[in-house]
């Protein structure tokens, strides 16, 4: 049972508290649910792969961003995770094809520029394939720095880099907003 608390609290927002109670909760479950969760994993870990264009997770390569004939193959947008990708897509409003970094920069955690999957984002710039990077980390300080990084990065390409706008959400007050979001707001105004 401890093995199992153990291997649970290596997932992603599950502490010892939900480790065990999840541990517990398999327990007490039929022996084919226990079986049925392992099966998935397993399936899970034997069919996904990340893209070999834009490391995002698939089960065929290239993904069906990167192979879509409809989608603007010249309009990449970089985000953190793949789980980025669900967010914008729910929005039908952009149409390009996207690069999954896989992480941030994080001094502070030992995550540096070699921890993020840029390759094949610089050789797919290399090659002349893209004509604009949309920069979509999170407004965070590690998003921060990654932007900044890879603004740096390309800036020595004739690639157009733009950045995600941040300020103040739709439906919210700006009475609550901090001091850093509205200064970001008025920075990334524009004209009406």
């Amino acid at each position: 049972m401890s093995q199992l608390i153990e291997e649970l609290r290596k997932l992603p927002g599950i502490g010892a508290k939900s480790a065990q109670r999840l541990a517990f909760h398999i327990l007490r479950s039929p022996a084919s649910d226990a079986e049925a969760l392992a099966m998935a994993v397993r399936e899970l870990k034997a069919k996904l792969r990340l893209c070999s264009v834009c490391n995002n997770i698939t089960d065929v390569d290239p993904c069906v961003y990167c192979s879509s004939p409809t989608r603007n193959q010249h309009l990449v947008c970089v985000v953190e995770e793949p789980t980025n990708i669900g967010s914008i897509e729910k929005t039908r409003s952009y149409n390009g094809v996207y690069h999954v970094l896989h992480g941030t920069l994080s001094p502070l955690h030992g995550v540096g520029p070699e921890h993020l999957r840029t390759g094949n984002l610089l050789a797919r710039v290399e090659r002349g394939e893209i004509e604009e990077v949309i920069l979509a980390t999170n407004p965070t300080v590690e998003g921060e720095a990654t932007a900044g990084y890879l603004a740096e990065l390309l800036h020595a390409t004739p690639v157009k880099v733009t950045r995600i706008a941040t300020g103040v959400p739709a439906g919210s007050d700006i009475e609550y907003a901090d001091e850093v979001t509205i200064s970001r707001a008025i920075e990334g105004r524009r004209e009406i």
